[in-house]
């Protein structure tokens, strides 16, 4: 056998495959294939030849194994799509230095990876999407459609608006490679069931109730036995993280507020008047028609005898409703406009906005009341139109919006006066870059102090989330600079700069040493109240009746029947902590305790379960249900599947590159 295989790796064969192999060295190089690729890439997915699975991943074989990179451009337009998601969830509250973590960095690079994944595992299943495929996708796209239909414009439009501008062919390539990403994972997705017994077996425990007894136990008395000083070394050892400082700031800062400046003088009049004059258009009320239409409908690229049929349809209603017929009554009859037609072909009110198509637009600004119009063409068909009533148009006289103009002339000074002295700020920082006082003394405003406080601790303008960020940055914490101005609300903001920065740090014994003798004793207690309570259920396991108990050691008690699973009652834990209890056997009850908070602790006893009968849940209720617990499973499904092939891929992270 040593001889075949020695045979077979010194014929003509091999000679042939490994010049072959040798071709592309080349042109593109060892170091591209010994050395990970390109430096742009973050990730790789790499994976042997379908008809190779056991082909070595070593070099010169390696060059026959499939390749999927994950580009640094890809990755940033991905964190970037991330933040800005994130920052309109988390508005004022998102922290960006936060958010820049590794962790966060290499959460959005593993769904990076697992996309490529399954782009991998669809190349090497033979996937291929037609034509029609992609052009039905992008035909069905919301934001390519005009009153619920394909449009080519819009198409166009919002192609060439991207950056970098996207070309129809470049945009159908991206759309054939998601498909054909996306036919495992919706295949495997749409293969997930949930059986009737599956479904039922939830719906039991979903609708399962219990009938619990229950005892409170209130805290032990306050432990006041001596600590000694070996309890208070082993505490602090094993609690240090709950003694430590930390991280605070103080700052100084100058506030700018609009609010606080000398009102303006009046405007006077004539400046009103001139404002009027150049702002006229703006108090002139926008026309609008309304009108009723009949359309015979007619799709744009229909031949020409279809078009010509529809347009002497129109024109012959037309002429009917010019002659007396009612208007209405022709619509009901003919108008093919589902929207409209019921209602006599009535429209709301138009404005000469694009919101009609511009065919129709113009034909209807250019009528007079009561006109009947010729047969109109867009691309929907042929519309004949009736105007009924014209209304706006008309202007706002000086007198009538002279108060309005005098407060905005008002608004506008007090901010030119805000952005003056704002500037002036800014100025006067920048000349002195690590001090504000110099700049308050140049304005005339006061320099406020504020702090020490903790990030977690805020205060004062410190509640705002910029001012937090910021107070806390390295820039401002390390360089001792004055802050760009940070907007609190319109036309009031502030500078900071931090005058005093505590980093976090353990405290000393010494410091805490009454604070680690109150913990000592709160365990303490804690745990003589834990000790009761495991005393009762003892005395419950042996027989006793917890109500018997209760009143004997006067406990507060009572029952709750008809518990529900996953009612915050008596609290989450222990709905949480009841319902996992054992059902109660014959002769042995089910009882467990649960910590209820502010070192109170209760007994319960499962005096019954109620099992729930899934035949008297609705069948629209058993539908979703089983709906939302397939797609769960398909999700789930999905998953797995990724990550049986990452485990079949080689995959390499680049986490520096990031």
């Amino acid at each position: 056998m040593l001889q075949k295989l020695r045979d077979k790796t010194t014929g003509w064969i091999a000679t042939l495959i490994l010049g072959l192999l040798i071709v592309p060295f080349a042109f593109v190089g060892v170091n591209e294939y010994m050395g990970g690729g390109s430096a742009n890439d973050v990730a790789t997915v790499e994976a042997p030849p379908s008809w190779w699975q056991s082909a070595p991943a070593w070099w010169p074989l390696s060059m026959l194994w499939q390749r999927k990179e994950v580009t640094l451009e890809e990755f940033r337009a991905e964190f970037e799509q991330v933040r800005a998601q994130e920052r309109q969830r988390m508005g004022e509250s998102f922290d960006p230095r936060e958010f820049e973590s590794k962790e966060n960095k290499l959460k959005v690079l593993q769904q990076l990876i697992d996309r490529k994944v399954l782009a991998l595992a669809s190349e090497r299943a033979g996937i291929v999407i037609g034509n029609a495929a992609v052009a039905k996708a992008i035909a069905a796209e919301p934001a390519f459609q005009v009153d619920g239909k394909f449009n080519a414009e819009r198409y166009q439009l919002l192609l060439s608006s991207q950056v970098p501008a996207l070309t129809p062919l470049k945009f159908e390539e991206q759309q054939r490679e998601q498909l054909k990403m996306l036919v495992i994972p919706q295949g495997i997705s749409e293969s997930d069931f949930v059986t009737a017994a599956e479904l039922d077996r939830l719906l039991k425990l979903l609708g399962e109730t219990r009938d619990i007894t229950m005892a409170v136990l209130p805290p032990a008395q306050a432990d006041a036995a001596p600590v000694s000083d070996a309890d208070i070394k082993a505490w602090y050892d094993s609690h240090g993280n709950d003694f430590r400082q930390p991280e605070s700031v103080a700052l100084e800062y100058v506030e700018i507020n609009a609010a606080n400046l000398p009102a303006a003088a009046a405007p006077d009049e004539a400046a009103l008047r001139k404002r009027y004059e150049d702002e006229k258009a703006r108090f002139v009320a926008p026309e609008e028609r309304l009108a009723a239409h009949i359309l015979i409908a007619a799709p744009a690229d229909a031949d020409a005898a279809t078009l010509k049929a529809a347009e002497e349809k129109a024109a012959a209603l037309a002429k009917q409703a010019r002659d007396g017929a009612d208007f209405a009554a022709l619509a009901r009859a003919n108008s093919e406009d589902p929207g409209s037609k019921d209602a006599g072909g009535e429209l709301p009110w138009v404005a000469r906005d694009g919101s009609m198509v511009k065919p129709f637009e113009d034909a209807l600004f250019s009528m007079q009341v009561g006109q009947i119009s010729e047969p109109v063409k867009t691309d929907y068909g042929y519309h004949v139109l009736k105007l009924n009533e014209i209304r706006g148009g008309g202007g706002r006289s000086f007198e009538d919006v002279r108060d309005e103009l005098a407060s905005e002339q008002a608004a506008t000074e007090a901010e030119r006066a805000y952005n003056e002295l704002a500037g002036r700020v800014v100025n006067e920082t920048l000349k002195n870059p690590t001090a504000l006082e110099p700049a308050a003394k140049a304005v005339g405003l006061p320099v406020q102090q504020l702090g020490p406080f903790p990030r977690n601790a805020p205060t004062g303008i410190a509640l705002n989330p910029a001012v937090l960020r910021a107070a806390f940055s390295d820039t401002l914490v390390q360089d001792g600079t004055v802050s760009d101005p940070i907007e609190l609300a319109p036309n009031h903001s502030v500078v900071i700069r931090v005058t005093q920065h505590t980093p976090e740090r353990a405290q000393p014994l010494e410091q805490v040493r009454d604070a680690v003798i109150a913990a000592v004793r709160a365990d303490r207690q804690q745990k003589a109240t834990e000790a009761a309570a495991d005393a009762v259920v003892a005395r419950v396991q042996k027989g006793e009746k917890l109500q018997d108990i209760a009143s004997s050691e006067k406990l507060q008690s009572g029952e709750l029947p008809g518990l529900q699973r996953g009612m915050p009652m008596p609290s989450p834990e222990a709905n949480e902590a009841i319902f996992a209890a054992q059902p109660p056997a014959e002769g042995k009850p089910s009882v467990g305790k649960v910590e209820l908070g502010n070192g109170t602790y209760a007994v319960f006893v499962v005096d019954k379960v109620n099992h729930a009968d899934p035949k008297e849940v609705p069948a629209e209720q058993r539908t979703m249900l089983q709906q939302q617990l397939t797609q769960l499973g398909g999700v789930s499904a999905t998953q797995a599947y990724v990550d049986a092939m990452r485990k079949r891929f080689k995959v390499e992270v680049l986490e520096e590159r990031l």
